[in-house]
């Protein structure tokens, strides 16, 4: 047997359908192969980034282990500000790489390079298989340890020569594996007994919520007790439903303003995420003096990582919760319900001030941000999942949206941008009966504009909304910031942050890819435009100008 085809047995053996990739000649033992196993689908990419944040979203969307295909030393440099991403996401991902001929290794070939040296900082493992005989054992580590949490991706170097090598062990096949670990009771007896003592108890929900299954298990102990819930400033996932009265909002990005709304509380519950991921250095602890901090981790590395905690528990965040659930039966429920009645009396002002701002901005031109949100939501299909790159339009999309499953909205982590667009065919490849609606602004989209032939070739009907106010807006937002935090007294202009002269559009680019178009300027003509672009059945394009920095 030779080392392709212990390769392409062990993708079948770990139940692998889908290959993301960008095809080169390191590559051709694998694309030659893959007439001889029809189950596996070949998702085409004309830029490695591209397959990777694809493939990134795929595995948050599926809850599969994606697998991603790359070319090469260029083609790997190609892709890992997508790999840094997937990290941060906590997406099980098995990237790997054709590498030359290992008889050349002396040589210097051309577009040779230590590409597991390269991968290494990015991913939990890196390695380059150096004989057919590694190729079953080293791949079926490499699942294993993608998966194991916190997940995210790992890196394996297939040199040609050693694909074409015989060799007599066979394909490795998954082991059968129960990880979902029972929490200590001692750690949820101490969690309870200050849940019970509490005043007034808040919960951040990370991405792990979602991921597990667990949000009904944390809205059952979230009612109990009487707690609000926080996103984290960065997520990939939707761990509570945000029509929830408890819902309160997404964290600030500094350690100060996290402090500042968590300010009333004297409890604070982390549920399975990194806590937290902060732009700018503010001094001081995130949390209030005196408050009591509790959290849960599926695995120890993350526990009390970057603070002390009060409670810490290694478990499977569902199970926890359940435990919770049952450990706090002695909560003051009269307490719990007043605080309750307060959740839904601040969301209802909540609701009217965001009423109050779209109506104030209802005429603006160009159109405002609150406004294309609320056309945006008017005109999506009800069961829509969104994948968002709106970064300064995304406090409108959730005060517009309402996301109650874990699959109904995904995003990136990390912070690198043009995610959006890339991740939207992991999507809609994972979720192939659910309408898909990408939402990216136009400094971002044009990171992984190539998605778009992805998204024509493989005929994947998304609907691509690019928000075009013609500048890089968070970063116009962030010299503010920068000036005020180091005291830099300035009134210059924001230096190579537009992006005019010339303007982009977005409409030619995605006709020059196969995919049809329509530009926006009237807000009326959102709505019917959106309706229109999912009833195609098609991948289509709305470029809808909007205003910039105010």
């Amino acid at each position: 047997m030779r080392g392709r085809q212990v390769f392409m047995e062990t993708l079948l053996a770990h139940g692998v359908d889908r290959i993301f990739g960008n095809p080169g000649t390191t590559e051709s033992p694998l694309l030659d192969s893959l007439l001889d196993y029809p189950q596996l689908q070949y998702i085409v990419h004309l830029h490695e980034g591209v397959a990777v944040g694809a493939a990134n979203f795929y595995a948050q969307a599926s809850g599969k282990t994606a697998f991603v295909n790359l070319h090469v030393a260029p083609g790997l440099g190609n892709a890992i500000g997508m790999i840094y991403s997937a990290l941060k996401n906590g997406s099980p991902m098995v990237v790997t790489a054709g590498q030359q001929d290992t008889r050349m290794r002396l040589r210097d070939p051309v577009l040779g390079h230590d590409l597991a040296a390269m991968a290494a900082p990015v991913t939990k493992w890196s390695v380059q298989v150096e004989s057919a005989d590694e190729l079953g054992p080293i791949l079926q580590r490499a699942f294993k340890i993608a998966n194991e949490a916190p997940a995210g991706p790992v890196f394996v170097a297939l040199p040609i020569n050693v694909m074409e090598q015989e060799t007599a062990i066979p394909a490795g096949r998954p082991a059968t594996l129960y990880p979902a670990s029972r929490p200590d009771p001692a750690g949820i007896e101490a969690m309870a007994r200050l849940i019970i003592a509490a005043q007034n108890p808040t919960i951040v929900a990370g991405d792990d919520v979602a991921r597990a299954g667990a949000g009904p298990a944390l809205e059952k102990l979230v009612e109990r007790i009487g707690a609000s819930v926080w996103f984290e400033g960065l997520r990939g996932r939707n761990s509570f439903p945000t029509d929830h009265p408890a819902y309160r909002g997404t964290l600030a990005f500094d350690a100060p303003g996290v402090a500042k709304q968590l300010a009333d509380h004297d409890l604070v519950l982390l549920l399975g995420g990194p806590f937290f991921e902060e732009v700018w250095y503010g001094p001081g602890s995130p949390f209030p003096p005196g408050c009591k901090v509790l959290q849960v981790e599926a695995a120890p590395p993350r526990l009390a990582y970057n603070f002390a905690v009060d409670a810490g528990v290694v478990a499977d965040v569902g199970a926890a919760l359940e435990a919770l659930w049952q450990a706090t039966t002695g909560i003051n429920g009269a307490a719990a319900r007043a605080r309750q009645d307060g959740f839904r009396q601040r969301q209802q002002a909540d609701d009217a001030a965001q009423k109050a701002r779209v109506q104030k901005a209802w005429s603006r031109t160009p159109i405002s941000m609150p406004r294309v949100m609320a056309e945006l939501k008017a005109g999506a299909p009800a069961d829509v999942v969104v994948v968002d790159e709106t970064i300064t339009a995304n406090l409108d999309l959730f005060k517009t949206f309402t996301f109650k499953g874990r699959g109904d909205y995904f995003s990136g982590r990390g912070g690198g941008i043009g995610q959006g667009v890339a991740g939207a065919i992991g999507v809609a490849v994972a979720e192939p009966g659910r309408p898909i609606l990408c939402v990216s602004g136009d400094g971002s989209t044009m990171y992984s504009i190539q998605a778009l032939w992805t998204a024509a070739h493989h005929e994947l009907p998304i609907v691509f909304v690019i928000l075009a106010n013609r500048e890089y807006r968070v970063l116009k937002h962030n010299i503010d910031a920068y000036r005020a935090r180091f005291d830099v007294k300035s009134n210059k202009p924001y230096m190579h942050m537009d992006l005019s002269g010339p303007v982009m559009g977005f409409v030619d680019l995605a006709k020059g890819m196969g995919v049809a178009g329509t530009h926006v300027t009237r807000a009326e003509d959102i709505q019917p435009a959106l309706a229109a672009a999912f009833r195609s059945g098609k991948p289509h394009l709305l470029e809808i100008e909007i205003e910039g920095k105010r």
